[in-house]
């Protein structure tokens, strides 16, 4: 396990490896993550700092690698391929009781890495308390294995055991413990300790790299069993939910003990202790049999202690054992016959089912657990670890320490950075983690706040070193901004604007650790701590910006100096306001913007929930007019609060657009001043404006403008100003200077020598004033932030739409539309107009599936915003019975939900009347068990009206599925993730007229919905970005390697698990599968499908497509009856979460009918190939080279089945779209006609046949007819064609030709490398051009 090429630097501990072998040696990093006792550098960032053995000599590193060093500014494409050399090599470990083995380790490795494969190996996971010694000498945990003197080749490390401390004690039975529940789910379902479900392994039969020993099955092909079940069949209107976490067999539990606990005679008394007892356990085995067990320092053994007598010495025999496995199996058969079964189990799953997530996910469904007696469990519960783990030495974590210090390591080599990146991304996780367990705390009334006198809204609670606030408009601080609406929006803002400046990452700048956290209907917000600013009172910290809103205001040089560099990246203009005594103040950010010097002399911003500029579609200010395109679509529109800004995609779109609109006009310009030179007439340059109309789509042409590279430099974060005097020599002449004056002024550009636009983000802020000499600059910033608006309506939401017709954008349910929105920089309160630019469309038929999943995630929003105050009004005894209500009434056909209150006894009214104090899920009022179905509808149509100005036409649930052909397992599935609710697997009968769908104990948990920011491997994603642009030149061989290479670091950022690795993993397998190498395809997409499912959720639209990419693989590899499940899965599970009736639904059901034709069951493909044909008609156009190929495959299979004449009517078909769309030349076309003479001449011999028995009976001379029967090849042939992927024969010359002419076009191209995670690959892989209009 131990080596592999990722050995970064020498400091950058690998724990988590990639190329994780199968002999079970990775290392279970979820004791890595949270337990393992001496591990402070992979995995607590804050030691990694302060622990000095770790630090190492830099110099060396830099030797190491060559030439990596890229300043920021460098083109990554231009970068060097770091590959350090690393010499692996084997040493031989000797433990006690077991035969000596070998492991395989590098040079750069720690000896702490040596004891988590210990810990994780099959044979020697029982032990924990150990030392590692070479010829008698102890070997440092900390060491690298390279400075460690005499370990080479072939040296013996022999495995020592040594003396138990309590601690050392507690930190067995947690490993043990861990071991006894390593194949248990319910941490999974119950989303903790950041185990999340997969069920791969259930479709897969275990390990997809064991091909060969079935190959040999897979040639018989009559025993698959293709038959899918009911509900997966096309237009089957059933969609049970039980299915989607279908049963793993794994998960039957081995019971090996019935009961391990903490005794009730800890701790041991002073005598004892003197004796070496460090505590006591109480174990009953499988066998009834109940032993009182001491922890000491020589190891664990059998005392005489009962349940009511304490009684320590030793029984007889008493079995002293250094491993609590040792002794329990000596004292239980069946555990020992258990024991040795699951790990034998535990070793076989694959390690990413196993290692933990860097971020929690909940899973919104889950089968009925039973509750299993847990002493760790427990123990953690009560103990309130406050998010200190037992090995971090001394108290609880300063959060802001950590989250700062990380920030602050240095970072000017690739090495440098690699550590830094994961510090920051180690912190945060964990920061993530502790914050959300502490609002949770904190809305459970666990907490107790630091202001309790007043009353529940208003209070605040520090947990764990985290500030903890509710969102309420707390002192009536945003009452002019929208009281609590407003104070409900500012998190996610101040969270939006925490992750622009941690991007910008200036030095010397610091954020908050931030997160947002909605749980039972509360916002909470978490905040790590300035340092000293609980002792003083604010109004005298802040230095910077304004407490009220701009009434005072001060600025500070070094903040100015800080945000200036922060401007360029954000567009931020620097502006001056006026307090209240008319006094200018210089500002580079919005006036809430604090700046707080800490006791730590750190500056730190906060409130940044203006960083971007306001959105004045939702904000009318008197006297102002918008531009007519946001006028005619019904904007400015009012909106619950004053607080709508424009996201950062948009800021960026928007700026990109004018740069090109300016290129484009200064082009104009020169050309027309060149043309008014030549002629000898000194035409006048014409208005600036005017040229703006008569641009058209000019080119520019020859321009002596700035070129790709600074475009960049414009919309990037880093790189030079873009000043046109500096780099043009054509701009001294006077004349080129006022060309692009005109450019500038015309485009709103804040500098008029060169490009450059920035917002001001207070303008129309209520209560800010701005000195007079300003007046014009504000009059332009006001068009600015207009025009800004008008192109958000004008053109991003037209751009989505065009996008969605042409399926560049697919999204598949709620969360992947908010995320196409996103992208395009339109905020979901646009949803309403987006949906009615979509129902007017002239091709509103061919985007069903977006207008569907848009009501969808409309209504489900709608509910959500109602659900949340109807949770504020619960008391916790009654939660799920207040749950189970609000989703009778909002799902159930049944028309009279009524409330089940919780039972009277349990309700004593006079104790409530005394408890004046409440937590904030206190009140006991029952005001929710009144919501009816028909009153919860009317507040959802009401809700669609005023937040999305949307009109819904429906009353109840039934009208609404009737109405937009909505599924009510999709809304429940969206309410779900939403809110957090968790459901139980069972069929729900929603459209049961007599008895409501939900009972109480339906509702298994509410989980927390978090919000936090997400830090970024900057170097692998710049590998990865020249992978793909390589890879789309056509060099697949290099993209490969450069793509490896991110991988790698990936890995060494995020640990093992993380989304990028996911879409990494997934291009190398579509790369593997393309140079040939399909054994190699098939593992990397296993990973990629295993990862979908713990990171982003196991029905997740990433995951359904990990899977068809998966299905494609292992037909290529002979594993038919594999492919099919994986596709069937993918099929389920769509139609789970957007139904059958989207255009991504014919290319899986394409899919099915091949495999199935491949196998030939001919009448079941037929059923899916016509199912797609169908779709493709509907989302394509009949006369789309799509549906030719569709109709060419249904031709196919009705060859195979001799019914020529259906045959024969589709490639017709197929053939006139071909011929319209590419004429008679085209090869398709050729094809498709050669086809049809073969099936005339098929059908009229079958025809002869048929004629000769009907004339001569039984007696007639039948020639033997060919049916045939597919080949693999053709199969795969056809599957690779349908999803887009093209092998083109060409010789060494063509090979030749095709790279220059792409080189001749890269230059020719104006952006550098492309965005998208899984871009077409131009020259090899092309997107069937011709499956693709």
């Amino acid at each position: 396990m131990v080596s592999k090429t990722e050995d970064i630097p020498a400091t950058v501990p690998n724990t988590k490896k990639m190329n994780l072998p199968d002999e079970g040696e990775s290392p279970d990093s979820r004791e890595s993550e949270k337990e393992s006792p001496k591990d402070p550098c992979g995995h607590s960032a804050d030691k990694a700092m302060t622990n000095g053995e770790v630090a190492h000599n830099p110099s060396e590193q830099s030797k190491q690698d060559g030439g990596g060093d890229m300043e920021p500014g460098e083109d990554p494409n231009e970068q060097e391929v770091i590959v350090i050399q690393d010499t692996g090599f084997t040493v031989k470990i000797q433990a006690p009781g077991t035969e000596p083995f070998d492991l395989q380790v590098s040079p750069q490795e720690m000896v702490q890495e040596i004891h988590q494969v210990l810990m994780d190996r099959e044979d020697t996971c029982h032990r924990t308390c150990f030392s590692l010694q070479l010829d008698g000498n102890v070997l440092d945990n900390f060491a690298e294995l390279k400075s460690i003197e005499g370990l080479q080749e072939g040296s013996v490390l022999k495995v020592v055991e040594e003396p138990y401390t309590v601690r050392e004690a507690r930190i067995h039975v947690r490993h043990i413990r861990d071991l006894l529940k390593s194949l248990d789910p319910s941490d999974a379902y119950n989303g903790v300790d950041c185990n999340s479900l997969s069920f791969l392994s259930v479709f897969t039969d275990g390990d997809l790299g064991e091909s060969e020993k079935r190959k040999k099955k897979g040639s018989e092909l009559e025993q698959i069993d293709c038959t899918p079940p009911e509900h997966i069949l096309p237009g089957s209107k059933d969609r049970p939910l039980v299915p989607l976490q279908p049963q793993n067999k794994d998960w039957k539990p081995l019971q090996c003990l019935k009961v391990l606990t903490m005794s009730g005679w800890n701790p041991p008394p002073g005598n004892r202790k003197m004796h070496g007892d460090l505590m006591y356990l109480y174990v009953v085995t499988v066998e009834e049999k109940h032993a009182s067990i001491t922890a000491s320092t020589r190891g664990f053994y059998l005392n005489q202690s009962s349940t009511y007598t304490f009684n320590p010495k030793p029984a007889n025999p008493s079995f002293l054992s250094h491993s609590l496995v040792e002794l329990l199996s000596q004292i239980s058969p069946t555990f020992k016959r258990n024991f040795t079964a699951l790990q034998k189990k535990r070793v076989q799953k694959h390690p990413f089912e196993r290692i933990a997530t860097p971020f929690q996910v909940y899973s919104w469904t889950a089968p009925q657990v039973d509750h299993a007696m847990d002493c760790v469990r427990a123990e953690d519960a009560y103990t309130s670890r406050l998010g200190y783990e037992e090995h971090i030495p001394g108290q609880t974590r300063d959060w802001n320490e950590e989250l700062q210090t990380t920030r602050e390591l240095p970072r000017k080599n690739l090495p440098e950075r690699l550590l830094r990146e994961r510090a920051i991304f180690k912190v945060h996780s964990d920061f993530a983690a502790a914050a959300t367990r502490g609002a949770m705390a904190v809305i459970d009334g666990n907490v107790m706040a630091i202001n309790p006198s007043e009353e529940t809204r208003m209070q605040m609670f520090i947990w764990n070193n985290i500030f903890f606030s509710l969102g309420f408009d707390v002192r009536d601080h945003y009452r002019e901004l929208g009281g609590d609406s407003a104070a409900h929006a500012a998190p996610t803002n101040d969270l939006n604007g925490v992750r622009a400046y941690s991007a910008v990452d200036v030095e010397g700048l610091y954020t908050l650790g931030t997160v947002v956290v909605d749980y039972r209907g509360y916002r909470v917000t978490a905040q790590s701590i300035i340092p000293g600013i609980l002792e003083r009172e604010q109004d005298q910290s802040v230095i910077y910006g304004s407490v009220d809103f701009g009434k005072t205001v001060v600025s500070h040089p070094k903040y100015l100096e800080l945000l200036e560099k922060t401007s360029r990246p954000l567009k931020v203009q620097q502006h001056a306001v006026l307090n209240e005594k008319g006094a200018a103040a210089e500002l580079c950010s919005s006036v809430e913007c604090k700046g707080i010097i800490g006791n730590d002399g750190r500056h730190y911003i906060l409130d940044l929930l203006r960083t971007f500029p306001p959105d004045l579609n939702f904000l009318p200010v008197e006297g102002e007019e918008l531009p007519v395109e946001s006028r005619r679509l019904g904007f400015p529109r009012h909106h619950r609060h004053r607080l709508a800004c424009l996201r950062q995609e948009l800021i960026e779109a928007f700026v990109e657009h004018r740069y090109l609109l300016f290129m484009k006009m200064a082009a104009l310009q020169l050309m027309q001043q060149k043309a008014s030179k030549e002629g000898g007439t000194q035409a006048a340059v014409p208005e600036a404006p005017q040229a703006e109309t008569s641009l058209g789509e000019t080119g520019a042409v020859g321009t002596p403008l700035p070129d790709s590279s600074q475009v960049a430099a414009v919309n990037g974060s880093a790189g030079p100003a873009v000043e046109n005097g500096e780099c043009q020599s054509p701009l001294e002449d006077p004349k080129s200077r006022e060309v692009v004056l005109n450019a500038c002024k015309a485009v709103g550009s804040v500098s008029s020598t060169s490009f450059d636009i920035r917002f001001n983000p207070d303008i129309f802020s209520p209560g800010v004033r701005f000195p007079d000499d300003s007046a014009e600059d504000i009059q332009k910033q006001k068009q600015l932030l207009k025009d800004a608006s008008a192109f958000l309506v004008s053109c991003q939401i037209e751009s989505l739409v065009k996008d969605c017709l042409d399926h560049t954008a697919l999204p598949m349910d709620g969360a992947t539309l908010a995320e196409a929105l996103h992208q395009r920089g339109i905020n979901v309160r646009y949803l309403g107009s987006v949906l009615e630019v979509v129902g007017k469309a002239s091709t509103k038929g061919q985007l069903d599936h977006i207008y569907r999943i848009g009501i969808t995630e409309l209504i489900t929003r709608c509910a959500k915003h109602v659900f949340k105050t109807y949770l504020q009004g619960v008391e916790l005894s009654a939660l799920s019975a207040a749950v189970s209500h609000y989703l009778n009434c909002f799902l159930s056909s049944f028309p009279e939900a009524v409330a089940h209150l919780p039972a009277d006894e349990l309700v004593s009214r006079r104790k409530n009347r005394r408890r004046r104090n409440r937590v904030p899920g206190g009140g006991d009022n029952t005001a929710w068990a009144s919501l009816t179905p028909g009153e919860l509808w009317k507040n959802i149509v009401s809700e669609a009206k005023t937040y999305y100005h949307f009109g819904l036409q429906c009353e109840s649930v039934d009208q609404a599925v009737e109405e937009y052909k909505l599924q009510k397992i999709t809304l429940l599935r969206e309410i779900s993730i939403k809110t957090g609710i968790q459901v139980l697997m069972k069929e729900y009968n929603f459209d049961s007229r007599h008895k409501p769908a939900f009972m109480e104990e339906d509702i298994l948990n509410i989980f927390p919905v978090v919000k936090h920011v997400n830090p970024k491997a900057s170097d692998a994603f710049h590998f990865f970005q020249s992978g793909q642009a390589k890879v789309q030149q056509g060099f697949l061989k290099e993209g490969c390697e450069l793509i490896n290479e991110a991988l790698n670091l990936f890995n060494n950022v995020y640990g093992a698990m993380h989304v990028e690795i996911c879409a990494c993993l997934r291009l190398l397998a579509r790369l593997n599968y393309i140079m040939g190498d399909h054994p190699e395809a098939l593992s990397n997409q296993q990973k990629a499908v295993l990862m979908s499912e713990r990171v982003l959720g196991i029905e997740h639209p990433n995951s359904i497509q990990e899977y068809m990419h998966l299905a494609l693989y292992c037909f290529a590899n002979g594993q038919l009856s594999t492919a099919l499940r994986l596709l069937y899965r993918a099929r389920y599970l769509m139609l789970l979460a957007c139904g059958e009736d989207h255009p991504e639904m014919a290319l899986l059901d394409s899919n099915i009918g091949l495999v199935l034709h491949g196998v030939m069951e001919y009448d079941l493909s037929l059923r899916f190939l016509e199912n797609a044909l169908l779709i493709n008609t509907k989302y394509h156009g009949p006369r789309s080279l799509k549906v030719a190929l569709s109709h060419h495959l249904v031709a196919r299979v009705y060859e195979s089945k001799a019914e020529f004449r259906s045959a024969l009517q589709h490639e017709k078909e197929g053939y006139t779209i071909y011929k319209n769309q590419v004429g008679e030349a085209h090869e398709k076309t050729k094809e498709s006609s050669e086809y049809l003479k073969t099936l005339t001449q098929q059908a009229v011999a079958l025809q002869r046949t048929m004629n000769e028995i009907y004339k001569n009976g039984s007696n007639a001379s039948i020639m033997p007819l060919k049916f045939t029967a597919p080949t693999m090849a053709s199969v795969l042939e056809q599957l690779n064609v349908i999803n887009g992927i093209i092998f083109i024969p060409l010789s060494q010359k063509d090979l030749e030709n095709l790279k220059a002419e792409v080189q001749r076009r890269q230059r020719l191209q104006e952006s550098g490398s492309s965005e998208q995670p899984d871009g077409p690959l131009e020259t090899l892989e092309m997107r069937d051009k011709l499956a693709v209009d």
